[in-house]
Formats: C-alpha cells, structure tokens, sequence
C-alpha cells in the first residue's frame, strides 16, 4: 500500500468528534482532500518541500474560504492547525520544537503529557479523536520508511533529528494509540555544562578527562532517562581528534566532534522477518574497520561478549553505557548478557573477562527533585573468590536543601586507584592531588564531609 493510501485509509471510518470541537469534521475532511491531492510531495526531501508549506497554506486557506460561517480568527487558527497535521505532526509540533521538553507521552487522543528538567506535566494538547492520533503516527513512522498497523502495531523508529519515537496501538494496546517521543536535543552539552547542571565537580571532570585520554575503558550505568547518553558525548569530547573511531548504536544518538568518526546503526527486520543487522554483527565488523576506539551507544543483548573481547585484545579506551541500579548491577547484566550469547561459560571466567576489561563505571540517578547526578565513580579492580572487587573512588554525598532541592557532592572516599600505572603508560599526567607526596591525606581530607572536624 502507498504511503498515501496508508495515511488516507487511516483518516477514513467513524469519527467521534470530542465536544468542544465543532470543526472536527471540517478539518478531518479537508486533511484526507489534500493527502489524496498531493500524495509523495509530503515525503519529499527537505530541499524539495522547500516551497510546498506556503502551497499547502495557500490551498488550506481556500478552501476554508469556501466553508460558510466560520470567523476570521477561527479561520485562521484552522489554518495552522490544519498545516501543521499535513506537513509537520500537528498538536505535536510545537512541543517538538521546545527545546526545554525533553520527552513528550500520548496516552490517547486528549491526554497528552511532556517531561521537563526531569519532572512530568499535563499539557492541554489535544489530538481531535483516535484516528487524528492514528494519522500522526503513521506520519511519523513513514517518514523514516518504517509503517503501523494491526499487522504490525509496534513500532521503534527514529525521527530525521535524531529523536526516538514509539508506537504500540490496537491490539495490543487496550488504551487505544498509545506514542512516546524521546527528543534529541538540538544543543550538545559538554563537561563544562555538566559542572554549571551540577551532575559534576571539576575535579571529577578533570580525572575523567584524564581517564579517557589515557585510554581507561570506561562503563557508564544508571537508569532510564539519567543521562547516560549526554554523559557519554560529553567524555567522548576528551578522545584526540587523531584517533580513528567507531560508534554502534541501536538508535544513533551520538554526536562526535573528532573528524575521524564512523557511525554504525543496527537494522530491525523488514515486514517479511529478513534483514535484520543486529548490535553484536556490527561489533564484530569494526573489529575489520581498524578502529582505535569502539564505542557502544548501549550494551543491551549478546553483543557484550563481543564487547569484552575486543576490549581484552587490544581495543583500550572504549566507552559504553548500560542500563543498572548500582555499579555492581551493572557488573551483573553484563555477566547475564554474556551468558545471553548461548556460550556455557562459567561465571568465574566471564567475570575474570569483565574484570580484565573495564577498568571505571560512571554511575547517575536521576534524584527526587528531577536533577541527574553521578552517584558514584568506580573502580574495577580483580576477582577474588569468584568476586569482582570494586572500590568507589567518588560517591554522592546527598543533601537536601529547605525547598527541598539537591544540593549534594561528589566526595572523595581517599582510595589510590590501580588504575595510575595505565597513566604513566600512555604518558598522561596525574591530577594534582595524587601526584603530590602527601596525596593520601589530602584524599583522606577530600572524603571529610563539609562542617565535621
């Protein structure tokens, strides 16, 4: 079926028109003439849609001068709410072009709710009634050649600026088109940002600067919507512009600044169940790419076998992240995705294998009051007794302010880290408070807490 055709037949059955919207018919109407009138134009590229906005309001607006008993001013808002459903993702659009909505939730056609600066909020955007939501979707979806419906009615996909979207409707859906849009954002924030938000120190910043650029590999953990992606783009500024890099993402969310940067983006499966490329291949096809770095978006399958060999065989200062509660959380899914590659391993010599190839884990939570903060910085040292030994470098001293917001920090906990001898390895300078003599007691005076003696 032509995307058109999906689009149109989508508009077309019942419409049970909301009360307080009598121009619901009119606009639904109007919608599926000019979808039938201009078909592929609206999946045009951008340089040849250039001037199709100003033909599709110029037309809307005729025809709406055909309608009798319609107002000036309603007239007018028709217009844009009518332009936006045929050439952007109408209710949608102008919270799609805020750049303080961070994520935006369709729970049905008039309850539409947005995060931001991590905390939710009702909006009054409304869609006129399920097939309007419907129409908005399938919209979405075409755009990257991807389609939902009953055969198919969940969909992952990833919008033309990078934001996630996704989609799951009848059948299995009970509460009707369900849509959540993860939005990329249009800035990339750098270390400096994340010392003015807060979700770090300087000199937190400056050992982990020094890590990346000594090619530490680097694990980053925490939960959904915590920062992991923004804290990994931010490192990946301190890789040399030299070195050559590979990025593997299920969804391409990076954005590297370096000049030599091959992007990698795995492919879900045709309507038939063929051509799928998953993560794990496309690990192990960079090994034949001669990268200096491989970075992993997120290791979420079987692919983490892969991952930990290319890091114990020569590939040093890799980063990725990983979904988690806690460092050692993170050590665990790793030990569980391992075992997800249908190898009988055991567990002493995957940990041994993990143990061997990360050397720090970053991990972030998102707080009560909606800020992201690294929790924790931790070393990854041997395994004893079929344990992996960690020792937390940094931790998050929480506390909590009158109105309630965070105003914790990172403290030193005064361990030395294995790690130094990787440094003088690759000719990196220490930070200040370890290279002095008397590093031990400044650490040990960095993990005092503030106002005890």
């Amino acid at each position: 079926m032509e995307l058109h055709e999906r689009l149109s037949h989508s508009a077309a059955g019942e419409i049970s028109q909301p009360p307080g919207d009598p121009f619901a018919e009119l606009k639904d109407r109007i919608h599926v003439e000019l979808i039938d009138d201009l078909g592929r134009q609206l999946f045009a590229s951008d340089f040849q849609r250039t001037g199709l906005a100003a033909n599709v309001t110029g037309v809307v607006r005729e025809r709406l001068e055909q309608e009798p008993g319609i107002s000036r001013e309603d007239r007018e808002r028709l217009v844009g709410e009518l332009s936006d459903d045929i050439m952007g993702h109408g209710p949608l659009e102008r919270l799609l072009a805020d750049d303080s909505v961070s994520e935006i939730m369709v729970n049905g056609p008039h309850d539409v709710w947005i995060e931001r600066e991590g905390r939710l909020h009702r909006t009054t955007a409304r869609f006129t009634d399920e097939s309007h939501l419907r129409r908005i979707i399938n919209k979405m979806v075409a755009e990257v050649g991807r389609r939902v419906d009953e055969t198919q009615p969940m969909v992952d996909a990833r919008l033309p600026d990078g934001s996630r979207i996704n989609a799951i409707i009848p059948p299995l859906s009970l509460s009707g088109a369900l849509l959540t849009i993860r939005k990329f954002g249009s800035e990339r924030l750098n270390l400096d940002d994340l010392i003015r938000l807060g979700t770090l120190s300087p000199e937190t910043i400056d050992l982990l600067r020094r890590c990346v650029e000594a090619r530490l590999n680097v694990l980053i953990s925490g939960g959904t919507g915590t920062g992991k992606t923004t804290l990994l783009n931010a490192l990946s500024a301190a890789i040399p512009d030299s070195e050559r890099i590979v990025t593997i993402e299920d969804a391409a969310e990076l954005r590297l600044a370096q000049r030599h940067v091959l992007r990698l983006e795995c492919r879900p499966s045709n309507i038939e169940g063929e051509g799928e490329v998953t993560v794990r291949e496309l690990v192990r096809n960079s090994l034949r790419m001669r990268p200096d770095r491989i970075i992993v978006g997120e290791v979420r399958g079987a692919e983490a076998l892969d991952m930990l060999q290319a890091l114990n065989t020569g590939h040093d200062g890799s980063l990725s992240t990983v979904h988690a509660n806690s460092p050692r959380d993170g050590l665990a899914r790793l030990e569980t995705m391992v075992l997800m590659a249908g190898y009988d391993l055991p567990l002493r010599a995957i940990r041994q294998q993990i143990a061997s190839a990360l050397d720090l884990v970053i991990h972030l939570e998102r707080i009560h009051d909606g800020s992201r903060k690294v929790i924790a910085i931790t070393e990854v040292q041997r395994v004893e007794s079929d344990v992996i030994t960690l020792q937390d470098l940094y931790r998050f001293q929480l506390e909590t302010a009158s109105d309630h917001t965070v105003v914790g920090r990172l403290v030193g906990t005064g361990l030395r880290p294995g790690f130094l001898e990787k440094f003088h390895k690759r000719g990196v300078k220490l930070p200040a408070w370890l290279s002095s003599p008397d590093s031990n007691s400044h650490a040990s005076e960095m993990a005092r807490p503030e106002g005890l003696v």
